[in-house]
């Protein structure tokens, strides 16, 4: 049994006009999402803990396939949860990594219908 299944690589990026920000953003500071893992590259920028908890929720549902009509697929950018912050954070899909079942949990894989 085929027990591997793909999800998008994601990455995130600051993008907008750095002087209407209010938070600590940084124009162009981005991470990426492989899997489970958030990966900063630029270790030395911080990143604000109340924009990354706006955007926690997104990044699964961003990771997988969805119709081309849903506004997951289609709308990329996420305003800062500020209402008096310019920032946007520019949300790409890349290329994909593949994982097997598992290896990301105990939980058994059970062919459709059984138990």
């Amino acid at each position: 049994m085929n027990d591997t299944f793909s999800l998008f690589n994601l990455e995130v990026t600051v993008i907008g006009d750095a002087s209407t920000f209010v938070c600590s953003h940084k124009e162009g500071l981005a991470f990426r999402v492989v899997g489970e893992n958030l990966i900063f590259d630029q270790p030395e920028h911080a990143f604000s803990i109340y924009s990354l908890s706006a955007l926690l929720p997104l990044l699964p549902a961003k990771q997988r396939a969805t119709d081309d009509n849903d506004w997951m697929t289609t709308d990329e950018a996420i305003a800062c949860p500020d209402p008096h912050c310019g920032a946007q954070f520019l949300i790409k899909r890349t290329d994909k990594t593949t994982f097997h079942h598992a290896d990301v949990t105990k939980v058994p894989l059970t062919i459709k219908g059984q138990r």
